[in-house]
């Protein structure tokens, strides 16, 4: 097949995006867990816990900038690459993109600075207020992001004007409290809290490994343990939440991630292991577990989920009825203000159906002329590739619940232990380092590949929302982002290596003014925790 616009545009987004990705998840992760430090450190007084704010702050902090950088970049994409698919959605999707530049960006930016430059110039209560306002602005940024998405993937309170031709919205509260959008919203959250989590956990075993800055080590692992544990537990619980979201309103979707070829009795099993073959329908080697997908997508055990044979065919008819839209709103958009009440009245009936109209422009000029073969072969694209959506899935799931299991086993050795790990577990951790970002793209190769042939579900394929730009525009183009997003990774992974093995910078006065301090309320008998000398020599 020849690539052509849409591919490559489609390449550009995707890279970009998956690219930008890389630092979302440790930035709104890093920010909780610092925020969370420095409380600890305002609570108890201990120098130790200043010297793991400082220091996993400054891993925030590089982290934060590059995915800024890289942020800035895919909005570009919407006006260059995607125009159509700005000037027909625009209303809908440019107001939470507006929110969130507008409120999130600008607070999580504004105190970012006060962060870093604030230490000796706000009062310790002042201080953490700021760390926390940075964890809400980096986790406002994800919000109004994902209720963009959201509304992607589920286009409500919306619609279409067919004397504009575009999107119109009619209700913001609809946009904003899509379930689809909110479930995506924790689901994304908590998979950043264990990726940063995770990357915390495997930064102390390296220096538990090298018998380096062992104390912070230790405590960072406590920490992180116990905010992975939850974290972790909420992604599986949030997962479940989103998989019934996409049964009721992304059935293709759901299908192609069971590689469900045909309806199956209710209640459906879900496949662990299988090779999907989407040329014969068939799913080869293929081993099961009763009831589990059926529970899933539906939370019943008497609702079927339907297959992608069904689906095919549903959407066979959806295109028919489509062109009745179609039709009708050609004579609007001749007719103008003088277009027949009735004919106005089909368009409202059929309006829903008018995007699998659009599905046969690859095809045909004029969707009302369109074959039966023609329709077939749209209908057909509605199946978006599902050998990589159903393994990207059970990828995703099954680090999943890997980091169950190694965040019980942190936590435990941490409480009940004396915080002494295994010296395996220690190059575990280290080793795991990457797991998560693996998870994060998977998933996100599953919600918008799953989507596919459509960029608003249902309503816009992708084939149509593409600017009118040349194949070397975007060759060009396309080579320029390699080139720039291959030079920040390595200025990302140079700075991170560099301050990992820099390590935190104690602060020598305050740590022996608070040694003091304590040494001489234990031997007054005035001490108000049970420290001993031995810990105090250790902070």
């Amino acid at each position: 097949m020849e690539i052509g616009v849409v591919e490559l545009s489609r390449l550009q987004f995707a890279m970009t995006a998956m690219y930008h990705f890389l630092f979302v998840p440790l930035t709104l992760g890093l920010s909780v867990l610092v925020a969370t430090m420095e409380t600890v450190y305002v609570m108890t007084g201990r120098p130790i816990w200043r010297q793991m704010t400082k220091f996993w702050g400054t891993l925030f902090g590089i982290n934060f900038v590059l995915g800024v950088a890289t942020g800035i970049t895919m909005e570009f994409q919407f006006g260059m690459n995607w125009s159509y698919y700005s000037h027909y959605v625009g209303d809908i999707f440019g107001a939470p993109l507006a929110i969130e530049g507008l409120m999130a960006f600008f607070l999580e930016a504004t105190f970012v600075g006060l962060f870093f430059f604030g230490w000796d110039r706000l009062s310790k209560v002042q201080h953490m207020v700021v760390a926390w306002l940075v964890a809400l602005g980096s986790n406002f940024s994800a919000l109004w992001i994902l209720i963009a998405n959201g509304w992607m993937q589920n286009p409500v309170g919306a619609k279409f004007n067919p004397d504009t031709m575009r999107m119109e919205m009619t209700s913001f509260y609809e946009v904003l409290f899509n379930p689809v959008a909110q479930a995506k919203f924790v689901h994304t959250v908590s998979a950043g809290y264990v990726t940063a989590s995770v990357f915390v956990l495997g930064v102390s075993a390296l220096y538990l490994i090298q018998r380096r800055h062992t104390d912070l080590a230790r405590r960072s692992i406590a920490v992180a343990s116990a905010f992975g544990l939850a974290s972790a537990l909420s992604v599986v619980v949030l997962g479940d939440e989103s998989g019934y979201d996409a049964g009721q309103n992304q059935k293709m979707k759901m299908a192609a991630i069971e590689a469900m070829w045909e309806t199956e009795p209710a209640p459906a099993s879900f496949t662990l292991f299988g090779i999907p073959d989407q040329e014969t329908h068939e799913t080869h080697y293929a081993v099961e577990i009763p009831y589990v997908m059926g529970l899933i997508g539906t939370r019943s055990l008497t609702r079927p989920i339907e297959g992608i044979d069904q689906l095919v065919e549903e959407a066979n008819q959806k295109i028919r009825t489509g062109t009745i839209a179609y039709d009708a709103l050609m004579t609007i958009r001749e007719q103008g203000a003088d277009t027949p009440a009735d004919v106005r009245a089909t368009f409202d009936r059929y309006s829903e159906d008018l995007g699998y109209a659009y599905l046969l422009l690859p095809y045909v000029d004029d969707p009302r002329t369109a074959t039966d073969d023609q329709i077939a072969l749209a209908a057909a694209d509605t199946v978006p590739g599902v050998f990589p959506i159903f393994w990207a899935f059970r990828i995703m799931v099954g680090l999943g619940f890997m980091f169950i299991a190694v965040m019980i086993f942190f936590f435990v050795r941490a409480s009940f232990y004396r915080m002494q790990f295994p010296r395996w577990s220690l190059y575990f951790a280290v080793a795991a380092i990457p797991t998560p970002w693996i998870a994060a793209e998977m998933g996100w190769l599953v919600a918008e590949y799953g989507r596919q042939p459509w960029t608003v579900d249902g309503v816009l394929p992708t084939a149509l929302s593409v600017s009118h730009l040349g194949v070397w525009d975007l060759l060009i183009t396309l080579a320029g982002f390699v080139i720039f997003y291959t030079a920040l990774f390595i200025v990302e992974i140079g700075l991170m290596v560099k301050y990992i093995r820099k390590g935190p910078h104690q602060d020598v006065e305050e740590t022996e003014a608070w040694m003091e301090r304590h040494t001489r309320r234990l031997r007054a008998g005035r001490a108000d925790d049970p420290i001993s000398e031995a810990a105090i020599q250790a902070e």
